[in-house]
């Protein structure tokens, strides 16, 4: 199959110079990333009048964003809401907040399938960032401060409660629910992935499981504002010699209303290698606590680091989790390696059970 075929019937040149608002003539199509709930296409724009549509600013280049091909990536995409939250993040709150998205030409998503489409700003030439080797210190301050942009425009803001797909925890049924898939899929995961893990960090995830509960219960206090979800370098675009913004966020599909700092501890934990994070983390939270009073928010640097070190678990709960509801491939599998060990290693590093 080529990458052509991956496209869905309606994505014909038509469609998109109707999105765009100039004339497409043909389309050059080329799957780009490792999206394991999405995929992404990049389409090279052929338009009938190049000239004009230069001239008018119009892309030369876009990425469609597209339900995964796999049928268990695609299902799970659908029963977490992923599609719909992606668009209606773009559609709806993207505009109301600071940090750095692709500009979005057109979202949409269909209840009755579930099925999605968005045409976003193609973010080359930076790149992506890499989950396996870790980034640059400096890297992860620009990314962490990026974060600020996120949380700040909407820390505290009590209408973000009206908004029902943002993802949340309210109830202890909520709380048990989290818990529940917890403990359903540990034991797969630790049939993987506990060659990986030494003696303390599988006893971390194993007794974690009777305490997700409360944990949970625990760690949705405080000021609550607009997260990612899953802010990882797999899902951030950094500038590169040829070009780009320092950095952008992609990836929109677990927005939620909940404590912003575990946004912070769920990318460094794992961004960076566990000697580099040791060296650095204090400082880039105090950072990130400075950038955030840009938008009058009042917070406790003692406090701030005690919320951060119990956000730890938040990088080994989606470890366990979605290392069990994707397709399995050798880039998945070394993926949840590298996000296993580091999590867990955070947490024991923190001693981030002490906090729960």
């Amino acid at each position: 199959m080529s990458d052509h075929d991956l496209l869905p019937a309606f994505l014909t040149p038509a469609w998109l110079g109707e999105v765009l608002g100039h004339e497409v003539r043909d389309l050059g199509v080329r799957r780009i990333g490792d999206g394991l709930v999405g995929m992404n296409l990049r389409l090279r724009v052929g338009y009938a009048d190049p000239d004009a549509a230069a001239t008018a600013g119009a892309p030369a280049t876009v990425v469609a964003k597209l339900p995964s091909p796999d049928p268990t990536s695609r299902a799970t995409g659908v029963a977490l809401r992923n599609y719909e939250r992606e668009v209606k993040f773009y559609r709806d709150l993207a505009g109301t907040l600071d940090i750095r998205v692709a500009h979005c030409w057109h979202a949409d998503w269909d209840e009755a399938s579930g099925d999605f489409v968005l045409v976003l700003e193609d973010l080359a030439p930076g790149e992506q960032g890499n989950q396996l080797t870790g980034c640059t210190v400096e890297q992860a301050r620009t990314a962490v401060l990026e974060l600020a942009k996120l949380h700040g425009p909407r820390w505290g803001d009590p209408t973000l409660a009206d908004i029902e797909w943002l993802g949340r925890r309210t109830s202890r049924e909520d709380s048990e629910r989290l818990a529940g898939m917890y403990q359903l899929f540990l034991p797969g995961f630790l049939a993987t992935y506990s060659t990986y893990l030494d003696d303390d960090q599988q006893r971390l995830v194993t007794e974690f499981a009777s305490r997700v509960v409360e944990w949970a219960e625990t760690a949705g206090s405080g000021p609550l504002t607009v997260t990612h979800g899953d802010y990882r370098l797999d899902n951030l675009m950094f500038a590169s010699p040829a070009g780009g913004y320092p950095v952008a966020a992609v990836d929109w599909q677990s927005p939620g209303h909940g404590p912003g700092i575990n946004d912070v501890s769920y990318f460094l934990g794992a961004g960076l290698l566990p000697e580099q994070r040791r060296a650095v983390e204090r400082d880039l939270v105090r950072e990130y606590a400075e950038a955030l009073r840009a938008y009058d928010v009042t917070i406790d640097d003692d406090e701030l680091w005690r919320l951060y070190a119990r956000g730890a678990y938040a990088g080994v709960i989606m470890t366990v989790v979605a290392s069990q509801i994707v397709a399995t491939t050798d880039r998945s599998e070394a993926l949840f390696e590298a996000m296993g060990t580091r999590h867990t290693r955070h947490a024991l590093d923190l001693d981030a059970a002490s906090l729960i």
